[in-house]
């Protein structure tokens, strides 16, 4: 079974950084890939970065390259975050796909299992 929860969001200045948590209260999250997106009022939930079920393997989107980094251990994944901009200010969402190739996936409908999402707000 699969039941995400993130936390680590808040409040931060342009500039700073926050570190993102997710783990799968379910069971266990070594099992899958995982993925981070984002979603703002408005809009669409678009993909920041994944990582693969070993670790071996990451994605991001053009705009978190050299300021993201996802990594995991066992039961954790995470998004270390960078020099934030107040454009990133979003709902952040964890998922995880229900295939169990070592593989990363960077596309929404490849996910099944999602977080409730923690909210990341960056402030001008």
């Amino acid at each position: 079974q699969v039941q995400l929860v993130e936390s680590g969001g808040g409040l931060v200045q342009a500039g700073g950084s926050l570190r993102l948590s997710c783990i799968n209260s379910g069971g266990t999250f070594s099992l899958y890939a995982a993925g981070w997106f984002r979603q703002d009022p408005g809009k669409g939930r678009e993909f920041v970065a994944a990582i693969s079920r070993d670790g071996g393997m990451t994605e991001y989107d053009d705009s978190a390259k050299c300021r993201f980094t996802i990594s995991r251990d066992e039961n954790t994944v995470y998004l270390q975050m960078d020099s934030l901009r107040p454009e990133e200010t979003a709902v952040y969402y964890c998922a995880a796909p229900e295939s169990l190739y070592t593989a990363t996936y960077t596309r929404r409908p490849s996910y099944r299992y999602w977080g409730q999402g923690t909210q990341v707000t960056v402030s001008s």
